[in-house]
């Protein structure tokens, strides 16, 4: 099933124009939380894919121990070696919390790892972004923490929730998903059971859904100045198609895709282009949907290149291209090939 008319143009409405009316950051400022010893590719992907995605500027805050790499992969991203082993959440919170203030949206998760020090550091990012009501996403080990402790994130409407097969089931099992609810329903299910939390399932075919119909959905604790409280349902399936080969890093692209949207949304919100007219609320369902769509697109053009040898580092060229196929030439800026 096509995505809606109807949601396709809220989408294009979050996207900045290019008309020069907007200085650097008005289209978006985007940090990425991950990166530490063994694991340098995926926030260096979530950040690099938020800069050809449209953003202006790009953080990574990391551990010391993967900074030297991820600088050296592209002097685009402003990388901050800042979650110290041997430091404490308190003696961090200063320097983060200044941070994050000069950011749209903050992702967390990729190349986080399940060390105690840096999941402490998830959790302290996590309390100081709510309390800024903060949009965000959560990745990868950022879902295993929240699979221990979902009352991090539990009624926070400001958030994206990107769970592959296996961390949907742990969140299923948190939940207590009735194993006969069908698959396309499950999502909304664990949405409603976190309190209105967008979930973007990924598979086959992405599932975006929302429900805050719940008696866990509370917006108002979120310090957020433009919240809808009227209860909402609702399930997209994404089914763009995608390439035929799934290699570790394609997750990464998609969190810095969801989290590019949001920072539009953002900037939307904050007034900086469009007409207002959409709620602070929808910004991440919208965000989930969009960035579903054109990262599939991406790995379909990057396999019809590479087939089988494609790895996520092709994808990052073909991101501008796939922006165009699924949003518009004139949304990309594109006036014709030099």
């Amino acid at each position: 099933m096509p995505i809606p008319k109807t949601l396709l143009e809220q989408i294009k409405q979050l996207i900045p124009p290019l008309n020069g009316t907007l200085h650097k950051g008005q289209s978006g400022r985007v940090g990425v939380l991950g990166g530490a010893l063994d694991y340098t590719g995926a926030p260096f992907f979530a950040a690099m894919s938020a800069l050809r995605f449209g953003a202006d500027l790009s953080h990574v805050i990391c551990s010391p121990t993967a900074a030297g790499a991820i600088k050296s992969y592209s002097p685009d991203l402003i990388v901050h070696p800042i979650l110290r082993e041997e430091s404490s959440p308190g003696d961090v919170k200063p320097e983060l919390s200044s941070l994050l203030s000069r950011l749209h949206v903050l992702i967390i998760g990729p190349g986080l790892g399940r060390e105690p020090y840096m999941q402490n550091y998830a959790k302290l990012a996590l309390s100081l972004a709510r309390e800024r009501g903060m949009f965000l996403v959560l990745d990868a080990d950022a879902l295993f923490l929240i699979g221990k402790e979902p009352e991090l994130i539990k009624g926070y409407r400001r958030v994206v929730l990107t769970p592959n097969v296996v961390e949907f089931k742990r969140l299923s099992e948190y939940v207590g998903v009735d194993p006969s609810t069908p698959p396309d329903k499950r999502a909304g299910v664990i949405s409603r059971g976190l309190g209105g939390v967008a979930i973007l399932q990924k598979g086959a075919k992405d599932i975006v859904a929302i429900d805050t119909t719940g008696d866990e959905s509370d917006a108002g604790k979120s310090l957020v100045k433009d919240e809808e409280k009227e209860k909402t349902k609702e399930v997209v399936e994404v089914d763009t198609e995608g390439g035929l080969k799934r290699c570790g890093g394609q997750g990464d692209i998609l969190s810095g895709a969801v989290g590019t949207f949001l920072a539009f949304g953002k900037c939307y919100e904050d007034g900086a282009f469009g007409d207002g007219n959409i709620a602070a609320s929808r910004m991440p369902f919208l965000a989930a949907v969009a960035g579903s769509m054109v990262t599939r697109n991406t790995s379909r053009i990057s396999f019809q290149k590479h087939g089988r040898g494609l790895v996520t580092q092709d994808m990052l060229a073909d991101i501008g291209q796939s922006f165009s196929e699924v949003f518009g030439e004139e949304n990309q800026g594109n006036k014709g090939k030099l």
